[in-house]
């Protein structure tokens, strides 16, 4: 009898569900609103729903389902306890067994940035590693730890909050946690925009990013890659704190690699070379050889997590 596995990543505004065959390719995926009113209510029901929806599309029973691994965005213990999801309305409670009672299939869970590290250890850019760090950059900055193959959820669930690492004790800016001086204040996608207006505003350099209303982090790598001054200047101070934040991560997890993803990692290979002489002159000297490799997978990477949370079972 074929073996099926349900793959769900669950975001603030959308949740992806992916079905995986037995020897773990994707089949079909499906994309349904997440929606948070009234304390996340309905948003298991929402998915329990998509899925049987999708077993009967594609005639597979319950039998069939060797199970359905989730990704959630808030910290999780290892029995699938989260420990609160501010995006979801959700409190404490045991989102799997939750989802196990009211669909009657295996169900395991775990924070959305671990899951997806796993996911791009499993079949993205991790592929090879058994012990990466993946660093997502976006609009903040998000993490995942993987040991030996597994995820490292640490004591509270919270394993990970790469972004939350202070690199800047004379910060007066509060960060999004409420402390000062967090590593995404600086190197998130809205970190490096906010470093760019700054450096525009403080320096009479001409840069072609003066012409554009807006722009994003990726257009300010673009720049740099132009030779805009500013912008070069910008990347490189970037740069110099990524990689003396991750030469300490590095000191103390020693990982095969680093995976960098998020929308920010569409820039390419210039984040890495960027980083790179910092990590190089900061680390540890037998951590030196670490890899660095970007993401591949995209917003698929929590799905081929989330599944393969089933499948090493």
């Amino acid at each position: 009898m074929e073996q099926f596995v349900y793959g769900v990543d669950v975001g603030g505004t959308g949740t992806k569900i992916g079905l995986f065959n037995g020897k773990g390719f994707l089949k079909d995926t499906v994309v349904l609103e997440t929606r948070t009113e009234n304390k996340g209510v309905y948003i298991l029901q929402d998915i329990k729903a998509a899925i049987f929806e999708n077993m009967q599309k594609h005639g597979i029973t319950p039998q069939q389902v060797k199970g359905v691994g989730v990704g959630v965005p808030g910290p999780v213990l290892g029995d699938g306890t989260v420990l609160k999801c501010v995006n979801l309305g959700w409190d404490v409670f045991n989102v799997a067994k939750q989802l196990q009672l009211i669909t009657g299939l295996n169900v395991k869970a775990g924070n959305d940035a671990n899951v997806a590290a796993l996911g791009e250890v499993y079949r993205g850019g991790g592929q090879g590693f058994s012990n990466i760090v993946m660093i997502t950059l976006g609009t903040g900055i998000g993490g995942g730890i993987i040991i030996n193959g597994k995820i490292f959820e640490g004591a509270t669930g919270s394993a990970g909050e790469i972004g939350h690492i202070m690199v800047n004790d004379e910060e007066n800016e509060l960060c999004s946690c409420g402390r000062r001086g967090c590593f995404e204040q600086y190197c998130s996608a809205t970190g490096v925009v906010k470093l760019m207006k700054k450096y525009l505003l403080t320096h009479p350099d001409d840069s072609e990013l003066r012409k554009l209303p807006k722009y994003t982090a990726k257009e300010i790598y673009d720049a740099a890659k132009n030779g805009d001054a500013p912008a070069i200047e910008v990347t490189k101070k970037v740069g110099e704190i990524m990689g003396i934040t991750l030469a300490k991560i590095a000191t103390v997890v020693n990982p095969d690699a680093f995976v960098i993803g998020g929308g920010m990692a569409k820039a390419g290979q210039i984040i890495i070379d960027s980083l790179l002489p910092s990590f190089k002159a900061n680390v540890f000297h037998a951590a030196k050889s670490t890899e660095f490799k970007l993401a591949t997978l995209g917003n698929l990477a929590g799905i081929y997590g989330a599944a393969k949370m089933i499948f090493d079972e």
